[in-house]
């Protein structure tokens, strides 16, 4: 377990002077700067609402709801075994210590195994440990300037069952203001990634602590870690930009009170290229083959999505995709309909031919003195038509029978008169 010990009393940074015993430390290369912002920085005021419909949907609730009570925590009647008081939070003024759960926490759509609980009343869901844990990637009940080692009463405890993980911040006092009285609130992890803060004892308003000495939140953040470019070939400056925030109404923080975050479906969560750009659940979204990966391109692993050139497969398997689909999809337009009509009336048309062919043929031979037989006979050479005579069968011309000629140089028809 990593602590971090030896906090700056100054600002509101948390460092750890200790060595760097996992890879999540920060290397001392490294130089961090100041947190940028990414997205509107408007602070959520109303009682239900959804924040940006992307993430989070979150709601409060107060001291006379009835959902107040039963999100509540009581970990007075867990059992001992189950309920964790942590000695050296419980004894220290800006300190912090890294904890691990029994399951995958889902964050912003990333699933995290490790945390941090500060004496300050948050929680820091970064991967990479640096000074500044106030600054982003929080869950923050009330963050605010807490002493837990002011008195013996005052206590950061946890519990984890499996499916629930909950910090309680049991009886702690503002620095410096340890008269105004304790303060008692819980933060709530579930396993399906819903968030709640209950809030049993607020004995002032929360808009009346001061935040001279230690930041004042109240919500929800994560960033995502980029390169700077700099001119020193030996340092290496890495920024967080907070790319969200739910940042909640201190106002409606009071005792009995209580907020539940719902999560959101998220990009990361398709695990297919079909599911990435097909899922209602989610949009925006990009399938990067080289990497597996759904994403809008905003969260975590942002710098490497950049590196992989992502956003140009995204926008090339997106074209192919829309393609494909069209092809699939796409009802007979009107040139198909025409295409098929004329088709349809070239058929006919040879149909129509045919039959008008057979028809002449069959009139031919059933009256072959009439004059367009004649006609076509004479027209014909020898080759095609042989000469024909007739006998007399009375007034009634017919063809009686036909006899083949062997030397003439036209075809010819020779017929007797009528009577």
């Amino acid at each position: 377990m990593l602590y971090i010990n030896n906090a700056i009393k100054t600002g509101d940074l948390y460092e750890d002077t200790s060595a760097c015993c996992q890879s999540q430390c920060v290397n001392s290369s490294i130089k961090w700067h100041y947190v940028r912002r990414t997205e509107g920085k408007n602070p959520l005021t109303s009682f239900s609402q959804e924040d940006s419909q992307k993430y989070y949907r979150w709601q409060s609730f107060g001291p006379t709801d009835t959902q107040t009570a039963s999100l509540w925590v009581d970990m007075d009647n867990l059992h001992k075994n189950q309920v964790r008081i942590h000695g050296i939070l419980s004894n220290a003024h800006r300190q912090a210590a890294r904890v691990a759960l029994s399951f995958d926490f889902p964050f912003y759509g990333h699933y995290l195994r490790q945390i941090i609980i500060a004496t300050g009343g948050f929680i820091y869901m970064g991967e990479i440990t640096h000074r500044m844990l106030t600054a982003t990637q929080y869950v923050a009940p009330l963050m605010a300037n807490f002493d837990p080692s002011f008195t013996k009463n005052s206590t950061v405890r946890y519990s984890d069952n499996g499916n629930l993980f909950v910090v309680q911040w049991d009886k702690v006092r503002l620095k410096d203001r340890e008269a105004a009285g304790p303060f008692t609130f819980q933060a709530a992890l579930h396993k399906n990634g819903t968030i709640v803060f209950n809030y049993k004892d607020i004995p002032l308003p929360v808009e009346e602590i001061n935040s001279t000495e230690h930041p004042l939140k109240v919500g929800l953040s994560d960033a995502f870690m980029g390169h700077l470019p700099t001119s020193l070939l030996s340092a290496k400056r890495r920024t967080i930009y907070e790319y969200h925030r739910v940042a909640i109404d201190t106002t409606k923080i009071v005792s009995g009170s209580a907020f539940e975050f719902t999560p959101l479906p998220t990009c990361l969560q398709h695990t297919s290229c079909d599911l990435c750009l097909t899922s209602n659940l989610t949009s925006s979204c990009g399938w990067c083959n080289t990497l597996q990966r759904c994403s809008d391109g905003i969260d975590r692993h942002r710098q490497e999505w950049l590196d992989y050139n992502c956003p140009e497969e995204v926008r090339l398997i997106t074209i192919l995709h829309k393609r494909e689909m069209s092809s699939f999809t796409s009802p007979p337009n009107n040139g198909m309909t025409e295409n098929t009509a004329i088709i349809a009336g070239v058929v006919a048309a040879l149909v129509l031919l045919v039959a008008l062919t057979l028809l002449a043929v069959y009139y031919i031979n059933t009256h072959p003195t009439v004059a367009p037989p004649f006609y076509l006979m004479q027209r014909r050479t020898n080759n095609y038509w042989p000469s024909m005579k007739f006998r007399n069968q009375g007034c009634h011309s017919s063809y009686a029978e036909v006899e083949l000629g062997g030397h003439e140089k036209e075809g010819f028809i020779e017929a007797e008169h009528c009577c």
